[in-house]
Order: C-alpha cells, then sequence, then structure tokens
C-alpha cells in the first residue's frame, strides 16, 4: 500500500523505516511544513518523495500523522474532511482527547485510528529515525469502538508486523496513564536540568563527574520543546495532578532528611523498590 507520513522526524521517520523494511508500505510519501526535513528524508532513504498533504491525501491508503498536537489539532479536520472512500487516517499523538473530541459526530469518524506508540528517544528531526524504534513496545489504541472494522483490522495488522503489542484504552484512561508514566519523566527530567544548570556554575566539572545515573535521568531534558509544551498543554490536568503527588514526594524525602530520620528514609527507599516488581 501508499503511505503518507506527516512529519519526517523521529517517530515519523522510524515509522516510514519499519513500514518499508517490513513490506508494508511499497511507497511511502513524506508531508512536512519544514522543506530541509523532507530534502533529508529523502536523502537517508527515509521516504520516497516529498509532497503536498492534498496531493498525499489523493494517493494514499493510510496517512499517518506524526507532528505535535497543536498542529495536530489544526490539520485533522482538513483531512477528516477530505477522507476517500477505504482510506485510513490515523494518528501517533502523545494525548488523546482533545483529539477525539475534535473528530467526534465527523461523517467520516470511522476511518479515523488513534493510536500511541509508547517509543521514542530524546532526539528530534529525520537523522534521528532509527530502525527497530518500535520492535516491543507498546502501541495503544483508544475509542477503537468508533472505528470502523476494515481501518481498525489495518491498523492492527501493521501493529503486529511492527512487533510490538497492542493495548486498548479510552482516551481518558490514556492520557491519565501517560501522565504517570511519560510525561512526569519529562517534566521531572526538565526540572533536574535546570536545578543543575541553576547550582553548577562550573559546566566543565558537570562533565567531568556526571556519571551514567546523571546521564540517564536527565537524558529527556535534551527533548524538543515544539513537542513536549503542546503535550503538557493539553494534557494539562493530569499532569497537574501527577506534578502535585511528585512534589508530595520530594518535600517527603526533604522533610526525612531535615529532620535526619534516616530510618523512615530507609523505608521509603525500600517501598520504591516495590517498582521492581513492575518494571522488570
Amino acid at each position: 500500500m501508499i503511505v503518507t507520513i506527516l512529519g519526517t522526524g523521529l517517530i515519523g521517520g522510524s515509522l516510514a523505516i519499519t513500514l518499508r523494511e517490513k513490506g508494508v508500505a511499497e511507497r511511502i510519501i513524506g508531508v512536512d511544513n519544514k522543506p530541509e526535513n523532507l530534502q533529508r528524508a529523502i536523502e537517508l532513504n527515509i521516504i520516497d518523495e516529498g509532497a503536498s498533504l492534498e496531493d498525499a491525501m489523493l494517493r494514499s491508503d493510510l496517512v499517518v500523522l506524526a507532528i505535535p498536537v497543536d498542529a495536530l489539532l489544526q490539520v485533522l479536520p482538513v483531512i477528516m474532511d477530505k477522507v476517500r472512500p477505504g482510506q485510513v487516517i490515523m494518528d501517533v499523538g502523545s494525548t488523546k482527547e482533545k483529539i477525539l473530541d475534535l473528530v467526534a459526530g465527523h461523517p467520516n469518524r470511522g476511518r479515523f485510528v488513534a493510536a500511541h506508540p509508547m517509543a521514542g528517544t530524546e532526539y528530534s528531526g529525520p537523522d534521528a529515525a532509527i530502525r527497530n524504534l518500535f520492535t516491543h513496545k507498546t502501541m495503544v489504541l483508544c475509542d477503537v469502538k468508533n472505528s470502523d472494522d476494515d481501518a481498525l483490522e489495518m491498523v492492527e495488522d501493521m501493529v503486529d508486523k511492527l512487533q510490538m503489542r497492542t493495548v486498548y484504552m479510552n482516551a481518558e484512561e490514556h492520557d491519565l496513564h501517560t501522565a504517570y508514566v511519560s510525561h512526569i519523566s519529562h517534566i521531572t527530567s526538565f526540572a533536574l536540568a535546570l536545578t543543575v544548570l541553576k547550582k553548577e556554575k562550573e559546566s566543565g566539572r558537570i562533565f567531568e563527574l556526571a556519571s551514567g545515573g546523571f546521564e540517564s535521568t536527565v537524558r529527556l531534558a535534551k527533548s524538543s520543546p515544539d513537542m513536549w509544551v503542546p503535550i503538557f498543554k493539553h494534557n494539562r490536568h493530569n499532569v497537574l495532578d501527577v506534578l502535585d503527588e511528585h512534589i508530595n514526594q520530594l518535600q517527603q524525602i526533604k522533610t526525612l532528611l531535615e529532620e535526619e530520620d534516616y530510618d523512615a528514609f530507609y523505608k521509603l527507599i525500600q517501598k520504591s523498590n516495590k517498582i521492581r516488581k513492575i518494571l522488570k
């Protein structure tokens, strides 16, 4: 089939690479508001050609929206109005409630499948696209009861060929859980980076002393604000909820250190170790 990827960065580009390798797509068309991204994606053999959205829509069986949520919300109504019979539209956005509210009741709603691959790195742009980004990761499909059977089947078959695990949720569940397992990780990393940059005046010392633990914790602070500010914006209520709890936990740790209650501190860390049973 012919696949259009709207957004040729990390997720869109990695998806294009894998769809080609797995034989899912016989031709891949890229659409991007940055001409330099399209040119680079062609040079890297990520896409076969660049095109306008209108032209790509006319020729594609599957259109994948891999762009920041703000941009997605702007372009999705235009795309839904132009869906051809049998064509499938799929997004890979990190929030879902506002996206699905936007398409609710649209005459072509059945042609849309809301998806979120739980995969990524801290890098962006076509050069960030990599092979096997999605292998053995989780793909969340949301509110599938509102998608046409054949549209859902196409996406489910693609997910299987990507060697991903499929999880089904409604939009509200998705946005709540991703706030806890993904969005808070990024906020914590941004905050840690800002803390170190504020307190460590001699930047050279950071690089001399930083070990694997610091690097892995602060890695996400390299992530693009173009992608993450819209995510925080559109999942604001859930992010604020998880931030309240996170700040509460930090305050508890601070209090134990202030009071030099190391027995309680020991038990608190012991309690946190239970995460091993979940993340093996």
